[in-house]
């Protein structure tokens, strides 16, 4: 969950249109980028440079986090703002790519609109249960805190660069943003997507670190039992963000199982 990253990379390829503000590129099968919780689009500047010279038209919309009404800010509503943005962009026969938060989005997406839905990545996803701050979430002001927090992401903490940290601080000293961001991790815990797992019978594909702390390796191998049609693929020496700790591995492997699906 704890994931971000500079805010200015892909600028080339990013067009706001509308409420939309979204990064795009490539040709051919629809995938669609969902970031996590504190995330920023540049998360994925790994695989969506990859995937959009793979045959793929790759998506990242900017998920309004902090800029719905407080009432509004859970995963039903950023789903429901999915839905808007696929209509808006006349999708058909989407992939969903999500991480943390962003997997969770994608798969209540699918619980409601499963017809949209060509194929599910889900990477650190949440769903099902994860440590996070859990009871001890920060005073503002508490920087050690925060800083441990973002190392534990990673299983190399050195990724926890001081630009990350910044940018992340930020969020949690805000106090609106605060206020979302425990909304929004309310909100994950509410919508547990146990019962409806079994139901989402599209191609997936979970991609785990086996040292991700925040989705234990247990979510991964239930996430592999209820959903009727998924593959696991494990990433050792890693944590919770493959794509950004990993990418070399992540992008192989995806692109190896989207092939092999004829996604």
């Amino acid at each position: 969950m704890w994931l971000s990253q500079t805010r200015n990379i892909m600028t080339e390829f990013l067009k706001k249109e509308g409420k939309f503000t979204y990064a795009e590129a490539g040709e051919g099968s629809p995938i669609i980028i969902l970031h996590g919780l504190m995330g920023a689009l540049s998360n994925f500047d790994s695989t969506f440079n990859y995937l959009s010279k793979k045959g793929f038209k790759v998506i990242i919309p900017e998920l309004p986090l902090y800029t719905l009404p407080i009432l509004k800010t859970n995963v039903k509503n950023l789903a429901k703002f999915l839905h808007d943005f696929i209509e808006f962009k006349e999708l058909k026969n989407v992939t969903l790519l999500g991480n943390s938060l962003g997997g969770h989005i994608a798969l209540y997406y699918t619980k409601h609109y499963s017809e949209d839905v060509k194929a599910l990545v889900l990477t650190g996803s949440s769903g099902l249960y994860e440590n996070s701050m859990g009871n001890n979430y920060p005073r503002r002001g508490d920087k050690e805190f925060v800083r441990r927090k973002i190392e534990e992401v990673f299983y190399d903490p050195a990724i926890a660069t001081d630009e990350l940290f910044e940018q992340v601080y930020e969020v949690i000293n805000d106090r609106n943003t605060l206020i979302k961001t425990l909304a929004i991790a309310k909100s994950a815990v509410r919508h547990n997507m146990a019962k409806d797992l079994p139901n989402m019978n599209v191609p997936s594909c979970l991609i785990w670190g086996k040292q991700d702390n925040v989705t234990p390796p247990e979510v991964a191998e239930d996430f592999h039992k209820l959903l009727p049609d998924a593959d696991l693929f494990w990433i050792d020496k890693c944590g919770h963000a493959a794509m950004m700790e990993t990418p070399e591995e992540f992008n192989q492997i995806l692109e190896n199982w989207l092939v092999s699906r004829n996604i």
